[in-house]
């Protein structure tokens, strides 16, 4: 067993202004129809859920980056809830020997941050 992982933190306004500016164009280039439906759902909270994302998937991208088969584009992982609302990754995308993947996400008022765990079968 290889556990990998990765972190990445993110400045909330860094990302309100991108979707401010660029709009629907950095949203369809970024997330998923389901990530754009929750974070909307959020309403004034939206920014911090967009951000929280954003670090999630630059985060499992670092956990898993040398183990792709193909390159990743950012609506290659996305990042869903369960119902209990536990954040889980969801890949589309093949990678080797990856077991099981875990994250946690957290925010403040100026920033979000992602954490991810990857556990891999060793090689």
């Amino acid at each position: 067993m290889k556990i990998l992982n990765g972190v990445d933190i993110i400045e909330i306004c860094r990302i309100k202004s991108c979707i401010e500016k660029y709009g629907e164009k950095f949203l369809n280039r970024i997330y998923t129809k389901n990530e754009i439906i929750y974070c909307e759902s959020k309403k004034i909270n939206r920014f911090e859920s967009y951000a929280a994302r954003f670090a999630a998937k630059e985060a499992v991208y670092k956990a898993i980056n040398t183990r792709m088969k193909t390159e990743c584009d950012w609506k290659d992982i996305e990042i869903i809830n369960s119902e209990s609302g536990k954040p889980e990754v969801k890949l589309y995308i093949e990678v080797e020997g990856l077991e099981e993947i875990e994250i946690s996400l957290s925010h403040s008022k100026e920033q979000s941050i992602a954490s991810c765990i990857a556990v891999f079968k060793e090689k």
